[in-house]
């Protein structure tokens, strides 16, 4: 055999083993990509897992296949992220000469702060103070709690059916807070028999943004013990009072009680998987185009991961939610290798959705590439169940003057249902690239019954509808992509629907709040609707709500209760951080 047909074998044995990439997106590329993220082996691809790790390799190889520039080399983009919320060595609780055990007689709350106190123990009942729609109840009346540990029920009997006057007011954060703002050192929780019967002390599960305050439960053996050593009457004799005279009980007990709460987040790493191509136009090679979609899901599912079956501890598949778009991200930019776009883009798909947008808020925050020179960002989240009526949903439309046209006249060649919707926010990744002023566009097939079960798996998935989506999807990337005008950034802010009302009937005022925010140092907005109660009032994009009526906000838990305490038609009083200056600015709800 001479050498050039050695040569000739040699070389199509090579060419044989390399990977094949189909310039045009096939279902079959599709259906693979999606089978293996929705698979047993991923297990419903959790941050911090080492089926998050698989994930990120499997993501980054696709991307190196395909051509692209990987980020750092390895296209992995770590961040680390707070997952749950651990005990540290220095719990302690003692009343008097008592020491309780840790887990056994007590155990903090996941929202507590970290911290110890040793002051006079004061019982104040349910630690309701209610002035509000013909209910009056204060449980502080009579007592000071300043500087003292304040001990309270937890709930209020009638809370499971609803059919306490006070149901709207025994969440237990909001109690805490009360006792905060009062000025407690703080707060000893106790559960009532007659809507607990198990006694059943709260687990340190899942991590909270903390209080300013301690805040811890006892057992009901622990109370007692606490309130027969100060020569008061048991737990039972004044939960009996209370049911039955409906009215606030509350005595310095003259007891004691030298609390230490220590409590330590519990982080793992969680990654963002990055790759770039760079454009073909010398022109127009430093703007960008960013392509991405979240690769996360809901592990097992289970308490604390916002599954709709939280009873249910299985594999959270995710296909539609979100293996399709990240299936349709490396699909598409596989496809635009083949066209070398004008434009440089950006791929990216972020880790970390579900619990917050916490991956592309990472990303934003520290981005590979000027943020002021990406074009659009379009964002691919649930794009795997095309129905019958073709029906494709868009969001940002009015980010930018020119999108609409460019989608209506693509979808000539498709003929999809279009349903359009201004907004730049919306509760998926764009958000995090809206907040930094780059227009959006997010795309999606909708919401179905099997979303955040483990019913959301491939078999679901509609392979055909999914390529016709990325398809049009591609066709808009490339339009925009070799655009020769710059993309035009206009606001399109958050629609607060109705009024003044919120979903569950709440006082709202008309803004977004930077859900990912990990601090207690205030709220931070990340939008503002124009004519409603916030914009009108003076409030901005970027300030940061420090108190509401005096009474501190340290994050978005403590906003929504301050808010769950006004009525329309007041006039309140917003500090907000605004640079290094703080501004009080008068709201009318």
């Amino acid at each position: 055999m001479n050498k050039i047909a050695l040569f000739l074998i040699f070389s199509g044995s090579i060419i044989s083993c390399q990977p094949r990439f189909e310039k045009e997106i096939t279902s079959i590329e599709i259906e693979d990509h999606i089978a293996y993220l929705a698979s047993d082996e991923l297990k419903g691809r959790y941050p911090g897992t080492p089926e998050d790790i698989l994930l990120g390799d499997y993501i980054s190889s696709e991307f190196k296949k395909a051509g692209l520039i990987l980020y750092e080399k390895t296209g992995i983009q770590h961040f680390g992220i707070a997952t749950d919320i651990e005990a540290g060595p220095g719990n302690k609780v003692t009343f008097g000469d008592a020491v309780l055990e840790f887990e056994s007689d007590y155990t903090p709350f996941s929202f507590s702060a970290s911290g110890s106190a040793e002051s006079e123990v004061v019982f104040a009942g349910y630690g309701f103070q209610i002035d509000q729609d013909e209910i009056t109840w204060d449980d502080y009346a009579d007592v000071d709690v300043k500087n003292k540990w304040v001990l309270l029920f937890r709930g209020v009997p009638g809370e499971q059916d609803g059919s306490s006057p006070y149901v709207n007011h025994s969440e237990d954060r909001g109690k805490a807070l009360l006792a905060s703002d009062l000025g407690a050192s703080g707060v000893i929780f106790v559960s009532g028999s007659s809507f607990d019967a198990k006694d059943q002390l709260t687990e340190l599960k899942g991590k909270q943004h903390p209080l300013s305050i301690p805040v811890i439960q006892i057992t009901r053996a622990s109370a007692d013990q606490l309130l027969l050593a100060a020569g008061a009457d048991s737990l039972a004799h004044y939960e009996s009072e209370l049911g039955s005279n409906l009215k606030a009980i509350s005595f310095l007990t003259g007891l004691e009680a030298d609390i230490t709460v220590d409590l330590k987040p519990k982080e793992v790493q969680s990654a963002n998987v990055i790759s770039i191509l760079k454009g073909s136009d010398p022109s127009l090679r430093n703007e960008y185009v960013i392509i991405g979609a979240h690769h996360d899901h809901l592990g097992m599912g289970g308490e604390g991961t916002s599954s709709r079956a939280p009873d249910t501890v299985a594999i959270h598949y995710g296909a539609d939610d979100n293996a399709s778009g990240v299936a349709g991200v490396m699909e598409i930019s596989e496809y635009m290798v083949s066209l070398s776009p004008s434009r440089s883009m950006l791929f990216a798909t972020f880790g970390a959705e579900e619990m917050g947008l916490v991956g592309s808020k990472y990303l934003t925050e520290n981005s590979p590439v000027d943020l002021s020179m990406v074009q659009v960002m379009i964002n691919l989240d649930m794009i795997g169940r095309l129905n019958d009526e073709r029906q494709l949903q868009i969001g940002g439309i009015g980010t930018s003057p020119g999108f609409k046209q460019v989608l209506d006249s693509i979808n000539t060649n498709y003929n999809f249902n279009l349903k359009y919707a201004n907004e730049g926010f919306g509760p998926s990744d764009h958000a995090a690239f809206y907040a930094k002023d780059v227009p959006v566009l997010f795309i999606s097939t909708g919401a179905h019954s099997d979303y955040h079960t483990p019913l959301d798996n491939f078999a679901a998935i509609n392979v055909e509808g999914t390529r016709e989506v990325l398809a049009f999807v591609a066709d808009v990337t490339e339009a925009l992509a070799n655009q020769k005008e710059r993309i035009a950034f206009t606001e399109a802010g958050p629609k607060v629907r109705g009024s003044s009302k919120g979903r569950r009937g709440g006082i709202t005022l008309g803004l977004m709040p930077d859900m990912t925010y990990d601090g207690n140092e205030g709220m931070p907005v990340m939008a503002v609707t124009e004519g409603k109660p916030a914009g009108v009032g003076g409030i901005q994009k970027n300030d940061i709500i420090i108190s509401i009526e005096g009474k501190s906000v340290g994050n978005i838990y403590d906003y929504m209760s301050r808010l769950g305490q006004l009525k329309e038609g007041m006039d309140i009083v917003v500090t907000v951080k605004r640079g290094e200056d703080n501004l009080d600015l008068v709201i009318r709800l």
